[in-house]
């Protein structure tokens, strides 16, 4: 080794005294962070909707993020309906293997319109279903 280089205990850091601090530092952070939340939500609690009454069922909707899928079944016979999410879920878990050529202008471009497109049906459909 020469002069100029220093060696590699002088670059590293240890572990006991600064890593560890960090983390505790990190994990108080978080504590007060959750205490400060914990208490907003106890002097100004935010109810969801009036309280329930058994007596009155109003029309019953499901989740905001489960939206698109109901109103895709308002479009599609229901077994297609069902098909679909499955199956596109299945096609982006196993994307990464089937997808082994190089990356091209081309396929990135299709790429992007796959998602822009499949983002803007996901959201109209959740429109659609919230006004409905």
């Amino acid at each position: 080794m020469t002069e100029e280089e220093s060696s590699p205990e002088e670059k590293t850091i240890p572990f006991f005294p600064d890593h560890i601090a960090t983390e505790a530092k990190v994990v108080v952070g978080i504590m007060v962070l959750m205490i400060i939340v914990g208490i907003v939500g106890l002097i100004s609690p935010i109810g969801l909707e009036s309280p329930a009454d058994p007596m009155v069922t109003p029309h019953v909707k499901s989740d905001w993020y489960f939206l698109f899928l109901y109103e895709m079944l308002k479009y599609v016979p229901k077994t297609i309906g069902v098909l679909i999410p499955i199956i596109g879920l299945i096609l982006i878990v196993i994307w990464p293997f089937l997808d082994r050529k190089g990356d091209t202008l081309r396929a990135r471009n299709v790429r992007w319109i796959i998602v822009i497109v499949g983002s803007i049906v996901v959201i109209g459909l959740t429109i659609m279903g919230a006004l409905s």
